[in-house]
């Protein structure tokens, strides 16, 4: 059996937006049907649910040490650089119901993307992670979302574009950047989010809206699905437990 979820993973109204101009949804809380049906659903008889979450995006943006000082709250300035892709699982509680994050952390090199693709597939969130001081890191980050999405189907993916390095960006040009970011956003139809992975600034709040979300979109897909308001079939969302869906925490090289 596994240990309770920590106190702090615990999430009971809908994490705000970073930007009303460039976000999922701008709602003040978790979608009605999704409240009613996990009021009523006894957590101890729930399945534990999880949504895979890829991220991607340049060499050196800082998708580990964002990744990092989130489980960690952290910040590791003697961080490696991912070899292939590196796996993660954060658990949480929503609205009472267990509900986990994949956390699937690919490299940026060059040379690793052959095996992308096979982590690419079956993904329910992608994070695209760019540098908020590098503007060519915010260029990539179109191609780095259309070779992910080629593993997935558009319509059930979330998306989010998130700048990192927050704390060294001078005034002016974050806010020339973040311009560009949320032009982008809205044209992918992605969530944009600046954050800081060594100050923290922003990284809790931006996980927790990335697992309310997901875990959302998850229960609302199944009642749309089932057409059943049944709870069991609303939170149910698959059979997988985490111990079916957890794979071995080993690196992946290239082949």
């Amino acid at each position: 059996m596994l240990p309770p979820v920590k106190k702090d993973r615990v999430i009971t109204q809908l994490p705000m937006c970073f930007s009303p101009n460039a976000a999922v949804h701008t709602n003040d809380g978790f979608h009605p049907q999704v409240k009613a049906a996990c009021k009523v659903q006894k957590t101890d008889t729930v399945s534990l649910n999880i949504a895979k979450v890829i991220v991607v995006g340049d060499v050196a943006v800082g998708k580990t040490c964002l990744i990092s000082r989130f489980r960690k709250g952290a910040f590791d300035k003697n961080y490696k650089a991912t070899i292939g892709v590196d796996f993660e699982m954060e658990r949480f509680e929503v609205l009472g119901v267990p509900f986990s994050l994949q956390l699937w952390d690919t490299a940026g090199q060059e040379r690793f993307k052959c095996i992308a693709s096979t982590y690419y597939r079956g993904a329910q969130a992608i994070i695209v992670v760019f540098d908020l001081s590098s503007m060519s890191s915010l260029a990539h980050a179109r191609q780095w979302l259309e070779d992910a999405m080629r593993e997935n189907d558009p319509s059930s993916v979330l998306l989010f574009l998130v700048g990192t390095k927050k704390d060294i960006s001078s005034p002016d040009q974050l806010v020339q950047v973040e311009q560009e970011a949320i032009r982008l956003s809205e044209e992918i139809r992605a969530e944009y989010w600046a954050v800081s992975a060594k100050s923290g600034d922003g990284v809790q709040d931006f996980f927790f809206r990335v697992a309310s979300l997901t875990f959302e979109a998850n229960v609302l897909s199944e009642i749309e699905k089932s057409g059943s308001r049944h709870v069991g079939d609303i939170i149910r969302l698959t059979d997988r437990t985490e111990a079916d869906h957890t794979p071995n925490k080993t690196r992946s090289n290239c082949c």
